[in-house]
């Protein structure tokens, strides 16, 4: 079985094409190209660098969210229309997860986390090698996130290129228990989100053109709204 994965829902990119569990080709890149120039030539060469044609591929894998609003609607759209167009199966994966499963063996609770800007983070945490959900994904307060950490007392590896902005204060709530992984670890890799694709069941060709991202948090815009809305009723 041939996939074709893409992860695009934040700052770096990767993609990759996996055959029968076999690494055929896979990208990874944290470069300043918008993903809506980038990510598309991206898939392109990769199917040239593998020799496979878009036709022979039988299963999609897209990192679904949470991350940018931009990156995780480009990764989607691009994912969707290919499947959609090749008569595929679309699999949805966790942007979280994936990059949990860089540091699927550290002996403790993973917590992957991206930057959600005004001291927020989307973040989740998880243990052991299956990457059982300890914090399911969610938008939080970067004190909210180390206040649920602290309550597990146990030792947390911090995975993502954005821990670095919040890890002075990460190292003062959670002190020797807090780890940092390794810069190695910090990029999706569109590899390690096949491989949690290919543990679910294929869902339906149909089921394609209802697929949506997961942003875990409703955008400015409509919060904004709903402020208003409430200062109204009130």
């Amino acid at each position: 079985m041939i996939w074709l994965g893409i992860d695009t829902a934040n700052a770096p990119l990767s993609v990759a094409i996996v055959k029968d569990g076999r690494v055929l080709a896979e990208t990874v890149q944290n470069i300043k190209i918008t993903h809506s120039v980038g990510a598309m030539p991206a898939v392109e060469e990769l199917f040239a660098k593998a020799n496979i044609t878009p036709s022979q591929i039988d299963a999609v894998a897209v990192s679904e969210g949470p991350g940018s609003y931009t990156g995780v609607r480009i990764g989607v759209t691009i994912a969707k229309t290919l499947a959609w167009t090749l008569k595929k199966p679309l699999v949805g994966v966790s942007s979280l997860q994936a990059l949990a499963a860089n540091a699927k063996l550290f002996n403790g609770v993973i917590c992957p986390l991206f930057d959600a800007r005004r001291q927020h983070v989307y973040a989740a945490a998880y243990r052991g090698e299956l990457l059982n959900e300890v914090i399911h994904d969610h938008h939080d307060h970067i004190d909210g996130l180390l206040e649920t950490l602290q309550a597990l007392n146990e030792n947390v590896l911090f995975i993502g290129t954005d821990v670095e902005v919040f890890w002075e204060r990460i190292k003062e709530r959670l002190g020797d228990k807090a780890i940092r992984a390794s810069y190695t670890l910090d990029l999706p890799r569109a590899t390690e989100l096949i491989a949690l694709a290919e543990d679910r069941e294929l869902p339906s060709i149909e089921a394609v053109h209802h697929f949506v991202p997961q942003y875990r948090r409703i955008a400015e815009a409509e919060a904004n709204w709903i402020k208003e809305q409430k200062k109204v009723a009130e």
